[in-house]
């Protein structure tokens, strides 16, 4: 006699088991930023030897010569600036500390591009700083803000959030028990520092160097200002430059190389590290009391950091605004006001429901396959994208040629039904912002108990009553949390939008594309403010979060 074992059930109830519908939805979700990549990778079966003798002798190695140094730039500067930021807020206690805590997160609100056009707008030989520096000391004193020390620090102090952010809650996380444990072994203050917060706090660092590094890969505006040819500058050249879709693809696989091979070490680096967490609230006199020279020496460096990465961009664009841009506030900038909040929104929607979808796949079936489906999925954001514009780009071209076969074949005049639409430009916001959306929906999913819903299928509940009435409350923080960062992300990105946007489809990002390209740095405030202030609004979410 036999007895048959049942299998071990999903984590979610039966009636949300159908006949594998999250299964198929996390399928086409991971075909869709697979087919790209895919795409991308086939391209180079046929090459134009031409064009890339002429890449290779002109401007091929200095590509990869200035992303090297634009990246190892970039990542000791982050490093420099955030960590040492991160352990004063978290663990000293000096004059403004409760303020400089929020406030050096801002800057994470300024686009790359809006802080190198005020930048130059400022330190240019023609900008204020040198008009007064000649005015007042000399007429032989001047400088030129542009090459690779410009962009690295431009991109550094909007990009040093990220690294400060992280650290500041694992050293917050960390408590003060393993640093006096250190006291009381002879080490001084630094020593342990160096040798015992530091190294437990290498996860969250290398996460946000990583996070900072696939930013810096990813840049178009800003590199675009300063004129330094990196592989998101060639991909846009092999573009509308060349004409050949087919060159931008095998660029863009070069840089899609680099990215993977950046979150290989990433992962590598981190290994099997983890935080020491302290369950026990860290209150101020927890701190170390800094007192006199040393506690002003401290809030001066946090003021200088603030200073220059947040208030000096946002009032000169403010400055810009009241001396005259604000003449631009007409029907053509309410036009791209308007197309830049329909997409963000429509995307916000479309990315979300993705995300709640593959976040409960991903609850449902646990195992390599699934997990690594969710990986394929949400991959999307450490892609540059121009990347992600190239490969659908390509593969919306193939589908145009399939459909013209078959609307010649049932005798219809043959149209582009893809390329050239909306369509094509949602997929790759969808495609690169799923992963800002599904990590606070899957944060928030984690929290609800499998109890509720399993009760509510006992109880006979179907499916969308579950949906509708169970998860969607609970789930309603973590949704509207996930719409707004994809929302703020789609408005800022740059690449992509300006190499799909259909006719007559400009944005603010391309608004200020379009000025910055030509000098018109003034005319370019109005767009970039106005992104720099809807920003904000992410970033108060973090630094909400962040405090709990």
């Amino acid at each position: 006699m036999s007895v048959a074992i049942a299998r071990p059930q999903p984590y979610l109830p039966k009636a949300l088991r159908r006949v594998g519908l999250l299964r198929s939805c996390a399928l086409v979700l991971a075909m869709v930023v697979g087919a790209p990549l895919l795409v991308i990778a086939l391209s180079w079966g046929s090459v134009d030897a031409e064009i890339w003798l002429h890449l290779a002798h002109t401007q091929l190695f200095r590509l990869l010569g200035n992303t090297a140094i634009l990246v190892m730039g970039v990542a000791c500067s982050v490093l420099l600036l955030g960590v040492p930021l991160a352990w004063f807020t978290a663990t000293c206690e000096f004059p403004g500390r409760k303020h400089f805590d929020v406030a050096l997160m801002l800057p994470l609100a300024v686009p790359a591009y809006v802080m190198a056009f005020v930048m130059v707008g400022l330190l240019d030989y023609a900008g204020p700083v040198q008009s007064l520096m000649r005015e007042y000391i000399g007429t032989g004193l001047s400088f030129s803000f542009r090459g690779t020390t410009a962009v690295v620090i431009v991109m550094s102090l909007v990009l040093y959030p990220y690294v400060y952010m992280l650290s500041r809650n694992a050293f917050l996380a960390q408590g003060r028990e393993p640093l006096e444990a250190a006291r009381v072994l002879g080490l001084s203050p630094l020593q342990g520092f160096l040798q015992v917060a530091l190294p437990m706090a290498r996860p969250a660092i290398v996460a946000g160097v990583a996070l900072a590094l696939m930013e810096t890969l990813a840049d178009f505006g800003a590199v675009a200002v300063f004129n330094y040819d990196t592989f998101t500058t060639a991909i846009y050249k092999a573009w509308y430059g060349f004409f050949n879709l087919q060159t931008a693809a095998q660029l863009a696989s070069l840089l899609l190389v680099i990215v993977l091979a950046g979150l290989y070490l990433e992962r590598r680096a981190r290994g099997s590290a983890k935080y020491y967490q302290n369950s026990r609230r860290r209150t101020s006199q927890a701190r170390f009391q800094l007192t006199g020279p040393k506690a002003w020496l401290v809030s001066a460096w946090c003021g200088l950091v603030f200073l220059i990465a947040f208030l000096i961009p946002v009032g000169q664009l403010v400055y810009w605004i009241v001396d005259g841009a604000w003449r631009d506030w007409d029907t053509r900038y309410l036009d791209l006001v308007g197309h830049t909040l329909g997409l963000a929104a429509i995307a916000a929607v479309i990315t979300v429901v993705s995300a709640f979808l593959l976040a409960l796949f991903n609850r449902t079936y646990k195992g390599s396959v699934s997990t690594g489906i969710v990986r394929l999925a949400t991959v999307g954001y450490a892609l540059p994208g121009s990347v992600l514009a190239v490969g659908i780009m390509l593969s919306f071209n193939w589908l145009d040629e399939w459909a013209a076969q078959l609307q010649t074949l049932v005798g219809l005049p043959v149209q582009p039904i893809f390329v050239g639409g909306v369509l094509a430009l949602l997929l790759a916001y969808t495609t690169r912002f799923l992963a800002a959306a599904f990590g606070p929906v899957e944060t928030s999913l984690d929290r609800i108990k499998p109890s509720i819903p399993e009760a509510a299928a006992i109880l006979g509940a179907r499916p969308p009553e579950i949906v509708r009435r169970i998860y969607l409350p609970m789930l309603a923080p973590g949704l509207l949390t996930a719409a707004l960062l994809v929302f703020v992300d789609v408005m800022k990105e740059m690449p992509a939008t300006l190499l799909m946007r259909p006719f007559g489809w400009d944005t603010l990002a391309v608004r200020i594309y379009e000025m910055t390209s030509e000098g018109l740095w003034q005319q370019a405030a109005l767009p970039g403010l106005s992104i720099v202030l809807v920003g904000l609004l992410p970033v108060i979410i973090l630094v909400r979060r962040s405090a709990h």
